[in-house]
């Protein structure tokens, strides 16, 4: 049976190939910076489960000060020139999506198709990580369909991806660890405690009233966290579940669902997502840090209200 630890198995050696190519980039001047920081990420995939809690408490403090202490830099990886890039798009056209829209494509696949296979009487792949062992498979065959496609070196795609987390940095981890952050509170009790709150001073004795909470709260704590992952736990622990789920007797995939996309809009408004809203403009060099946020919140705002209503509408 293919599990997940086959996916912390891939992500461990692409993490790995992007510090083993960091200490040998002798063009930058933090390259063992750089080859510390990614090496760290690829041993918490590769033996984060024989680590146990203190020494990932420890890598991750590694983390931390080698970001902080501001020791990454940005190499110069093997890569293609702006203007190669510019004139194989010129090139290719639209064929340049073919790779990328393989992924949606496989990931189906995986999830329809390969996930009631049964090999020897047992599953193929685990049916409870069936999605995330598809979108590795999809990965893979993305990369190599770029490869056939573009004609480019086998180790274009780990040179492509150095260069793309040299110049995004530390923030690449800001999904994993706000996650993470989202189930320490989770398991802290933070999800009851606001649960308390929000009861204690806001009436929910309507299901409106509770479906309005419970997605304007996702997209308020998301603004907070930065990420829809971690504000999801708490605010299904405090809202969604014991009150619109237990009380109202809601459809939990409904509720649920929703409530992630309502933390998405509140992801399109903050600069905590990183990721996501600043380091596109400081890709792309815009003269405004915060253009992308400005440009997401007309999106954001009505799409908040659709799925209060949506979730109003259908989860009852």
């Amino acid at each position: 049976m293919i599990k997940l630890g086959a996916v912390y198995l891939l992500a461990g050696l692409v993490f790995g190939s992007f510090a083993l190519f960091s200490a040998l980039d002798r063009n930058n001047p933090r390259r063992f910076g750089n080859a510390a920081f990614w090496g760290l990420v690829a041993t918490s995939f590769l033996a984060g489960d024989l680590m146990g809690d203190l020494g990932n408490g420890v890598l991750v403090v590694g983390l931390a000060v080698i970001a902080g202490f501001g020791w990454l830099g940005r190499g110069q990886p093997a890569t293609t020139s702006p203007e190669e890039r510019r004139a194989l798009a010129e090139r290719f056209g639209e064929r340049l999506f073919i790779p990328a829209l393989t992924l949606p494509l496989v990931v189906i696949f995986g999830v329809l198709v390969l996930k009631p296979l049964q090999v020897g009487g047992a599953p193929l792949m685990d049916p409870k990580q069936a999605t995330l062992i598809s979108l590795a498979l999809a990965a893979i065959v993305g990369v190599v369909v770029g490869l056939v496609l573009l004609r480019q070196p086998l180790l274009s795609p780990l040179q492509e991806g150095r260069r793309l987390m040299d110049t995004v940095g530390w923030a690449a981890l800001l999904p994993q660890m706000l996650a993470a952050l989202g189930a320490v509170f989770a398991l802290a009790g933070v999800g009851k405690v606001i649960g308390d709150l929000v009861t204690a001073y806001i009436p929910m004795d309507t299901r409106l009233a509770a479906t309005a909470v419970y997605c304007l709260g996702m997209a308020g704590f998301t603004m907070i966290m930065g990420n829809a992952f971690a504000a999801f736990p708490v605010l299904t622990a405090g809202v969604g579940l014991p009150i619109l789920i237990q009380r109202f007797g809601g459809d939990p995939a409904v509720v649920c669902s929703i409530g992630m996309l309502s933390g998405f809009c509140g992801t399109l408004m903050t600069p905590l997502a990183a990721n996501f809203n600043l380091v596109p403009p400081a890709l792309l060099e815009l003269p405004d840090r915060y253009s992308v946020i400005k440009a997401q919140i007309p999106t954001a705002l009505p799409l908040l209200l659709a799925n209060i209503g949506l979730m109003y509408v259908l989860a009852f």
